[in-house]
């Protein structure tokens, strides 16, 4: 098959890919709505183009937090990629190094810290589960050390959220394949497993505990890195960002995975963008499928968005080629959106690029 879409990655990632790691990738909570939700929500947003206007010399790129991308296009913490494919996280982020663009290492990322700062060649965030003080402190100094440009702390998960096809599938986590930053301290591995379950059923990294808005002070004082807060849903979790002074946002639903029936994370950017403007940076996680999707966000009020299962399509497809080969497809069709509303840059870029149904409010 020629591959010409995220479509055709996700087919071919289908046909080669256990049937029990499938499930686990392309699992949802309970009945996918909100999984569902999210690309729906995406259809109904449409586009306005605009001609005779110069549109030679586009670039695309950007940055965030200051750091320079290529393109708006990033790659998501995503737990299960080393069980996934031999080189997991290495590949993932060597993929996006090549494209450019940034990658969040997972909590649980199969290889370490280390390693993967090793081979990456683009920026790197360092994604945040927390679960206990001392381990917390641990891994933020090694990202800091290991020069990861921000903290990327996950709050929505307060409790595990089994997902019924990996239960039907019987499909366990391979722990020798987790938690490669862990790997050399098995007293901080051991009470992390304490929190929850260790197999794929009821884990996508870690369940939430002890972590309160009264207490990000104390996450901050343990380094100087820029704090991202990922799974923010509402306007009023927000504004306590912007009250706490977090640096970023990155609007997201966790691909409907945690939990169901939500708004989809599109529906959730549009009143999130309009209630805090530009105090913070906001990004765009769950349901980005196609360039187009893309444009509408950033004219919604995103510096940039997060694109999660897809990754583990272009790994499946042909490891970090793969991936960096889903992410040109998408820079590619970003770009022909960019020329068709008439515009050279993202800057340019503004709310009268998209029709948003009235029915939103």
């Amino acid at each position: 098959m020629q591959v010409v879409s995220l479509n055709d990655l996700e087919v071919i990632a289908e046909s080669v890919t256990p049937h029990n790691m499938w499930g686990f990738i392309d699992g949802a909570a309970y009945s996918h709505l909100t999984k569902k939700r999210n690309r729906d929500k995406f259809a109904e947003i449409t586009m306005n183009p605009n001609f005779l206007v110069d549109i030679d010399n586009r670039d695309l790129s950007t940055t965030i937090l200051g750091e320079p991308i290529s393109f708006p296009v990033m790659v998501a913490p995503a737990g299960g990629q080393r069980q996934h494919h031999p080189e997991g996280e290495l590949a993932t982020a060597q993929g996006a190094g090549q494209a450019k663009t940034l990658y969040t290492l997972p909590t649980g990322s199969g290889y370490s810290i280390e390693e993967v700062a090793n081979v990456a060649s683009g920026p790197l965030w360092f994604q945040l589960y927390h679960s206990h003080d001392d381990i917390t402190e641990h891994l933020v100094k090694r990202a800091k050390e290991s020069g990861y440009k921000a903290i990327c702390l996950t709050v929505d998960v307060p409790v595990s959220s089994p997902k019924e096809r990996d239960l039907k599938n019987g499909f366990l986590r391979d722990t020798a394949l987790h938690d490669g930053s862990l790997r050399d301290r098995p007293d901080l591995l051991n009470r992390k497993g304490a929190g929850g379950s260790r197999d794929f059923a009821d884990w996508d990294g870690a369940e939430f505990q002890g972590l309160t808005w009264d207490r990000l002070d104390w996450l901050r004082s343990l380094t100087e890195l820029p704090l991202v807060i990922k799974g923010i849903r509402t306007v009023g979790d927000a504004l306590k960002c912007v009250e706490h002074g977090v640096d970023g946002i990155v609007v997201s639903n966790h691909g409907g995975r945690q939990i169901d029936h939500t708004l989809s994370s599109i529906e959730s950017l549009y009143a999130i963008s309009a209630a805090v403007e530009d105090k913070v940076e906001l990004y765009l996680d769950s349901g980005v499928r196609r360039g187009s999707d893309v444009l509408i966000a950033l004219a919604m009020g995103a510096r940039g968005v997060f694109v999660g299962r897809p990754l583990f399509w272009g790994l499946a497809y042909d490891g970090a080629a793969g991936v960096e080969l889903m992410l040109n497809i998408l820079r590619e069709e970003f770009d022909r959106a960019l020329a068709f509303c008439g515009y050279r840059n993202l800057s340019e870029i503004s709310r009268d690029a998209i029709n948003v149904p009235v029915t939103w409010g």
